[in-house]
């Protein structure tokens, strides 16, 4: 009878408890959201923390350079890559854009095991079509099931390889103008600007890359073609033997794990975009929040000096000296070398991505090897509106970017932290790669 009146006592407690503001006594407690791990650095990449620094030009930069004024500025804390993006993880990038259009190609009906199974439509809610179905990653693996030599598929898959005309005799090669990544995303400079326009809705902040982009709809647009333009091995140099580049740099092994080159600026962003979409279907997966980890992006202009310098002040390269060698003679940085001296610092064209020492962020080639684009637009007379705490100028318009670090071909004036150059974001070069950054979502790892 004891343990009766006790369990009573204990469901009149609760009941009174859950009376009055849902369970919060009428009380302001806050509605928190799920903790999970944060900390965690993303595999490849390393901490910046937040600090601030001298941007711009300063004493130990070169003569007469008309660049920017250096003024105090402040970070927040994010990731970056310790490299440049290399060509084995770009093609991760462009094959697993083969697979997609490969699996979509057969269908769900001619290849159900490729798929995720979809519920059957509730009476009176929408169909069920067939581009609401998922790719069942799982299955489809590293695309061996598709393009292994026992796959069952492979023979249904002729209509991804060059035909025809187009076809080498004796080769069956994929027809890389397949090769497109199709993404949606929501601009925020185009929200702000129509922020208090009545005749807006979300769709006009949304924009879209896809097969069909409506004609003369300014946020639809063409989807990407996700495959490097190994071509600028030739078009960036008239007069130059550069066929074993344009033949072999991107997918021969020796250059695994080289930096990319041959992209876009949008082609950049896409990459940043499928990144973003890799981990969170595999955050989704595990049941980890989607916002366990903030979206990939390419740094700013500012950014990728500030993380240049590694933490120092009036540096004028990376390694912290003012001087393009070490203490025992060796060149610190893949560039050019005088005139027409291109072998002296260990490679003709591009190094390894981790060749030379890292600045004291553990940043690798901040400084030559190849130049490296930003998300910052170009604009000269921009600077001195830009605030003095994550500065940064964008624009919705189409045009030239911010490009950073200076390249294997470059004399060694390019590479100092404070110059910048510019390149228009449709141009593919032989000399500019990228990387990635991702924000901290707080101050500090500790």
């Amino acid at each position: 009878m004891r343990k009766i009146y006790l369990l009573s006592f204990f469901i009149v407690c609760g009941f009174l408890a859950s009376c009055g503001g849902g369970g919060t006594q009428g009380e302001l407690v806050g509605a928190y959201n799920r903790k999970f791990k944060n900390k965690t650095i993303p595999l490849g990449m390393v901490f910046i923390p937040q600090g601030r620094t001298l941007i711009g030009t300063s004493d130990e930069d070169m003569s007469f350079y008309s660049g920017n004024q250096a003024r105090m500025t402040s970070f927040s804390a994010f990731y970056m890559d310790q490299t440049e993006i290399t060509n084995a993880e770009y093609r991760q990038f462009v094959n697993w854009v083969r697979d997609s259009v490969a699996v979509y190609s057969l269908g769900p009906s001619g290849a159900p095991t490729l798929f995720k199974p979809v519920p059957a439509a509730t009476a009176g809610g929408p169909a069920v079509t067939t581009s609401q179905q998922d790719i069942n990653w799982r299955t489809v693996g590293n695309g061996n099931v598709l393009w292994g030599r026992n796959s069952a598929f492979k023979a249904r898959l002729q209509n991804m390889y060059y035909a025809g005309n187009d076809a080498l005799p004796g080769k069956n090669e994929i027809d890389v103008r397949k090769l497109k990544y199709a993404y949606s995303y929501l601009d925020l400079d185009l929200a702000a600007a129509g922020a208090n326009d009545p005749s807006k809705s979300r769709q006009d902040f949304i924009q879209s890359y896809k097969d069909n982009p409506t004609p003369g709809k300014t946020n639809e647009h063409a989807s990407i073609s996700v495959y490097p333009d190994t071509m600028v091995w030739k078009l960036d140099y008239s007069y130059s033997q550069n066929d074993p580049m344009v033949e072999a740099y991107f997918n021969h092994p020796s250059y695994d794990r080289y930096p990319v080159v041959g992209v876009t600026w949008d082609q950049a962003t896409a990459f940043c975009n499928w990144r973003t979409r890799l981990y969170r279907n595999v955050a989704a997966a595990r049941k980890i929040p989607e916002n366990s980890r903030l979206k990939y992006r390419l740094p700013t202009d500012q950014e990728f000096e500030y993380a240049a310098r590694g933490g120092r002040t009036k540096t004028k390269y990376p390694w912290g000296g003012p001087y393009i060698m070490n203490t025992k003679g060796c060149l610190q940085a893949n560039f050019k070398v005088g005139r027409g001296n291109l072998s002296d610092d260990g490679g003709m064209y591009t190094v390894d991505a981790r060749a030379y020492l890292p600045n004291d962020y553990g940043l690798y080639n901040m400084a030559g090897n190849v130049a490296e684009w930003t998300v910052t637009a170009y604009n000269k007379s921009a600077t001195a509106l830009l605030l003095d705490f994550n500065p940064n100028y964008t624009s919705t318009a189409k045009g030239a970017k911010v490009v950073r670090g200076g390249s294997w071909k470059d004399m060694s004036i390019f590479l100092q932290n404070s110059v910048g150059t510019y390149e228009y974001q449709d141009k593919a070069r032989s000399y500019i790669g990228f990387r990635c950054v991702s924000d901290f979502p707080g101050n500090s790892l500790n």
